[in-house]
């Protein structure tokens, strides 16, 4: 459970805004996404790996 303590006479905006960051920090809304629709073990694992060599491609290619 999210607690967001708010001032006397704060903005509400203020305390929207605050909200809103520490929902984005636990990261609740992200899982919610993976979990509604489930992925394979194996097609997890093949993205990290394409991930991986892009990323690698990518910090080569900067060296150069």
């Amino acid at each position: 459970m999210i607690i967001v303590p708010v001032k006397e006479g704060e903005n509400i905006d203020r305390a929207l805004k605050k909200y809103k960051r520490k929902f984005e920090k636990t990261g609740t809304a992200k899982e919610l996404r993976a979990r509604k629709n489930y992925i394979k073990k194996s097609v997890a694992n093949r993205e990290q790996k394409l991930k991986a060599i892009y990323v690698q491609q990518l910090r080569q290619n900067s060296e150069i």
